[in-house]
């Protein structure tokens, strides 16, 4: 590591989740193994082989935003979530008030998925202007019946980046702005993309994370398409088990988590509370194929080496992972065979956990809340399990924390995202000594 460049901490923390919307609240759930996923209750999943996710319970952005959340009806749920988690990760750090600080110097970097699908106009005005024995569509008439029935505004919210403008104007951050959807590493990519802004000295603080939600009937269908979508809909908590020799699927999730980032000598400066220090950040591209990841992890391996490098530690100084482990067959199988190559026997020795067993996979919000997690876990000292792990897998022989929280103190803590495309990224949190 870059001795002489600027070193960036966390000081403040905000999550929008399956498992609750205070940090406090999803560490808790996590370490007692609890489940967010349920039936799906957004729409009706009946004619679908996937019924379950892990779903925003009785979400409303009034809650957060008092009467201003008006502003917003027509946003999608990213944007609504991601103003949500803004605001006590902001609050957290001191950041809230719009006088506090230089807002030039404040960014935002997220992580945000698509925005709201505007389905109930779009098909009927596809079919109104269809011709399905040439699978064409009269683009004149389209324009006649859309120019009447679309809403311009929802329109306008099927972009990423109107997330990150909302999130912006709303709490004054006149900085770097900038979106990023490398797919389910998105919001690890913009907490490393958002801390090397600071590195750079090109901002002072970065709010940074990720907000998404696929819970429709598109991303759903998606999915089961892909067949990357657990079908056990009899028992919705004992669906996502990652690492189990049984796994079959990864269940589809929702929410946002938000980290503020900040210059270490800023943060003093003004007296801040430290969380933890972001010391690595690693990303590469398996350059494989668009769903799968590389059989022999290779990717994977050169993005925790790349982290590793970045924070200036030797393998054996990570304490714990906190894997990608989405309950695939072949992500589980990957990222095992990865931890080991880079790690060598020492990987045997290592906690390594996922989080997705309880929360589900909240797709490009994924990362960020999960570093969340890990952030509890260095301050905590109680690393949470991997739920569901009930028949070994001998292609995942590694130690999974199995079905219980441990306590154990850890100094740094390795985080992995890999995402759709070949997209790795793995960020590394440490325990901040104040030196």
């Amino acid at each position: 590591m870059n001795r002489h460049r600027r070193r960036v901490v966390i000081t403040g923390m905000g999550v929008v989740t399956p498992l609750g919307d205070t940090v406090e609240g999803l560490y808790q759930s996590q370490i007692e193994g609890r489940s967010g996923i349920s039936r799906i209750t957004i729409f009706d999943p009946g004619s679908f082989p996937t019924q379950i996710a892990a779903q925003v319970k009785d979400f409303r952005l009034a809650k957060y935003l008092g009467a201003d959340a008006s502003r917003f009806e027509k946003a999608g749920p990213n944007s609504q979530f991601a103003l949500a988690a803004a605001k006590p990760a902001l609050a957290d750090a001191g950041l809230l008030d719009p006088g506090a600080g230089d807002r030039t110097r404040m960014g935002v970097y997220l992580g945000a998925g698509e925005g709201k699908q505007d389905f109930y106009h779009l098909i009927p005005t596809i079919a109104k202007c269809s011709d399905p024995h040439r699978l064409q569509v009269d683009a004149s008439a389209f324009y006649r019946h859309g120019s009447s029935g679309f809403d311009p505004r929802s329109e306008r919210e099927q972009e990423m980046h109107t997330c990150t403008a909302h999130v912006a104007d709303v709490y004054a951050l006149e900085g770097p702005n900038y979106s990023c959807l490398t797919a389910c590493a998105a919001s690890s990519q913009a907490i490393g993309e958002g801390a090397d802004l600071i590195r750079r000295d090109e901002a002072d603080v970065i709010l940074a994370g990720g907000a998404h939600s696929m819970i429709h009937p598109f991303g759903i269908t998606g999915f089961n398409l892909l067949t990357a979508l657990s079908v056990e809909n009899s028992e919705p908590s004992k669906a996502s088990c990652p690492f189990d020799a049984r796994r079959a699927g990864f269940v589809m999730g929702e929410g946002a988590g938000m980290l503020v980032l900040e210059d270490l000598e800023h943060a003093q400066r003004r007296g801040a509370k430290i969380y933890a220090e972001l010391t690595g950040y690693g990303t590469t591209a398996d350059a494989f194929r668009v769903t799968d990841s590389c059989p022999d992890g290779r990717g994977a391996v050169a993005c925790m080496r790349g982290a590793l490098q970045d924070a200036g530690l030797a393998p054996e100084q990570i304490g714990y992972i906190n894997a990608h482990g989405t309950s695939t067959q072949v992500n589980d199988r990957g990222e095992s065979i990865a931890i080991k190559t880079l790690f060598g026997p020492r990987a045997y020795q290592i906690p390594v956990s996922s989080s997705k067993s309880m929360l589900g996979h909240l797709i490009a919000a994924a990362g960020a809340v999960e570093l969340v997690i890990c952030v509890m876990t260095l301050l905590r000292g109680i690393i949470p399990p991997t739920m569901n792990y009930e028949v070994p897998d001998p292609d995942c022989d590694l130690d999974y924390v199995p079905n219980q929280a441990r306590e154990k103190r850890v100094d740094h803590i390795l985080s992995n995202s890999f995402g759709f495309g070949g997209q790795n990224v793995s960020l590394i949190v440490s325990r901040f000594s104040g030196k």
